[in-house]
C-alpha cells in the first residue's frame, strides 16, 4: 500500500497527479487525511475526500509514504506528531519515502535526509537538515524520492512507478498519458 498524506493547504497537483499515475500503474494507493475529517481542503480551496484518516493507517503495511507540498500543507504535515513517528518507523524499516515541493522539510526536520541528495521548492533548501540540495526537478537517493514543485508532479509520479514496478511500466505510462509529446511539442 502507498499512503499519500493530505493536510489542509496541500498543493492539488502535487498530490493528485502522482496518485493518478500510480493508480494507472496498478499500484495500491490511498489518500490519508492527517485529521479526523475525511474532507481535506487544498491550497486552492478544493475539497478532496480522503480514503481514510491517519488513525486508520497501519504504517507497517506501507510500501511507500508520500508527502505532497503546498502551504500551509507542508507545515501542517510537519506539525503532525503521529505522522512524524510513522515516517521515522517507515524509514527505520528501510522502506521508501517520497516528498515534493515544501514537504521535504518534514524529512529534513526529522534528520532523515542527512547525507542524502534531495531537492525541494526554491527557498526551502535551508529546511532540509544536512541533505545535499541539488535543485534537480526530481532527485532519488537511497530511500528518498524528492521533487522540486508543482511542475515536477508528473515526473515524480513516474519515478515512483519506476521504483516500485519497473522502467517499462513508467515509460508506457509516459507515452500513453502524452507526457513525452508535451515535452517535445511545447
Amino acid at each position: 500500500m502507498i499512503y499519500v498524506f493530505l493536510a489542509k493547504g496541500f498543493e492539488d497537483v502535487e498530490a493528485l497527479a502522482p496518485v493518478d499515475i500510480m493508480r494507472r500503474a496498478g499500484l495500491m494507493v490511498e489518500t490519508v487525511s492527517i485529521t479526523d475529517e475525511f474532507v481535506v481542503t487544498s491550497a486552492h480551496g478544493v475539497g478532496i475526500v480522503a480514503d481514510r484518516t491517519l488513525a486508520e493507517v497501519d504504517f507497517d503495511d506501507a510500501e511507500l509514504l508520500f508527502l505532497p507540498g503546498g502551504l500551509p500543507g507542508a507545515t501542517n504535515l510537519d506539525a503532525c506528531a503521529p505522522l512524524r513517528e510513522g515516517l521515522k518507523r517507515h524509514h527505520e524499516a528501510g522502506r521508501p519515502i517520497a516528498a515534493i515541493c515544501a514537504a521535504p522539510l518534514v524529512l529534513g526536520h526529522l534528520g532523515l535526509l542527512d547525507g542524502c541528495k534531495a531537492t525541494c521548492y526554491p527557498g526551502f533548501e535551508t529546511e532540509l537538515g544536512k541533505a545535499n540540495y541539488t535543485a534537480a526537478l526530481v532527485e532519488q537517493d537511497g530511500l528518498f524520492l524528492t521533487g522540486k514543485g508543482p511542475g515536477a508532479a508528473f515526473s515524480l509520479g513516474y519515478a515512483i512507478v519506476e521504483r516500485l514496478k519497473d522502467k517499462a511500466t513508467a515509460d508506457a505510462l509516459r507515452e500513453g498519458m502524452m507526457y513525452n509529446f508535451s515535452l517535445t511539442h511545447s
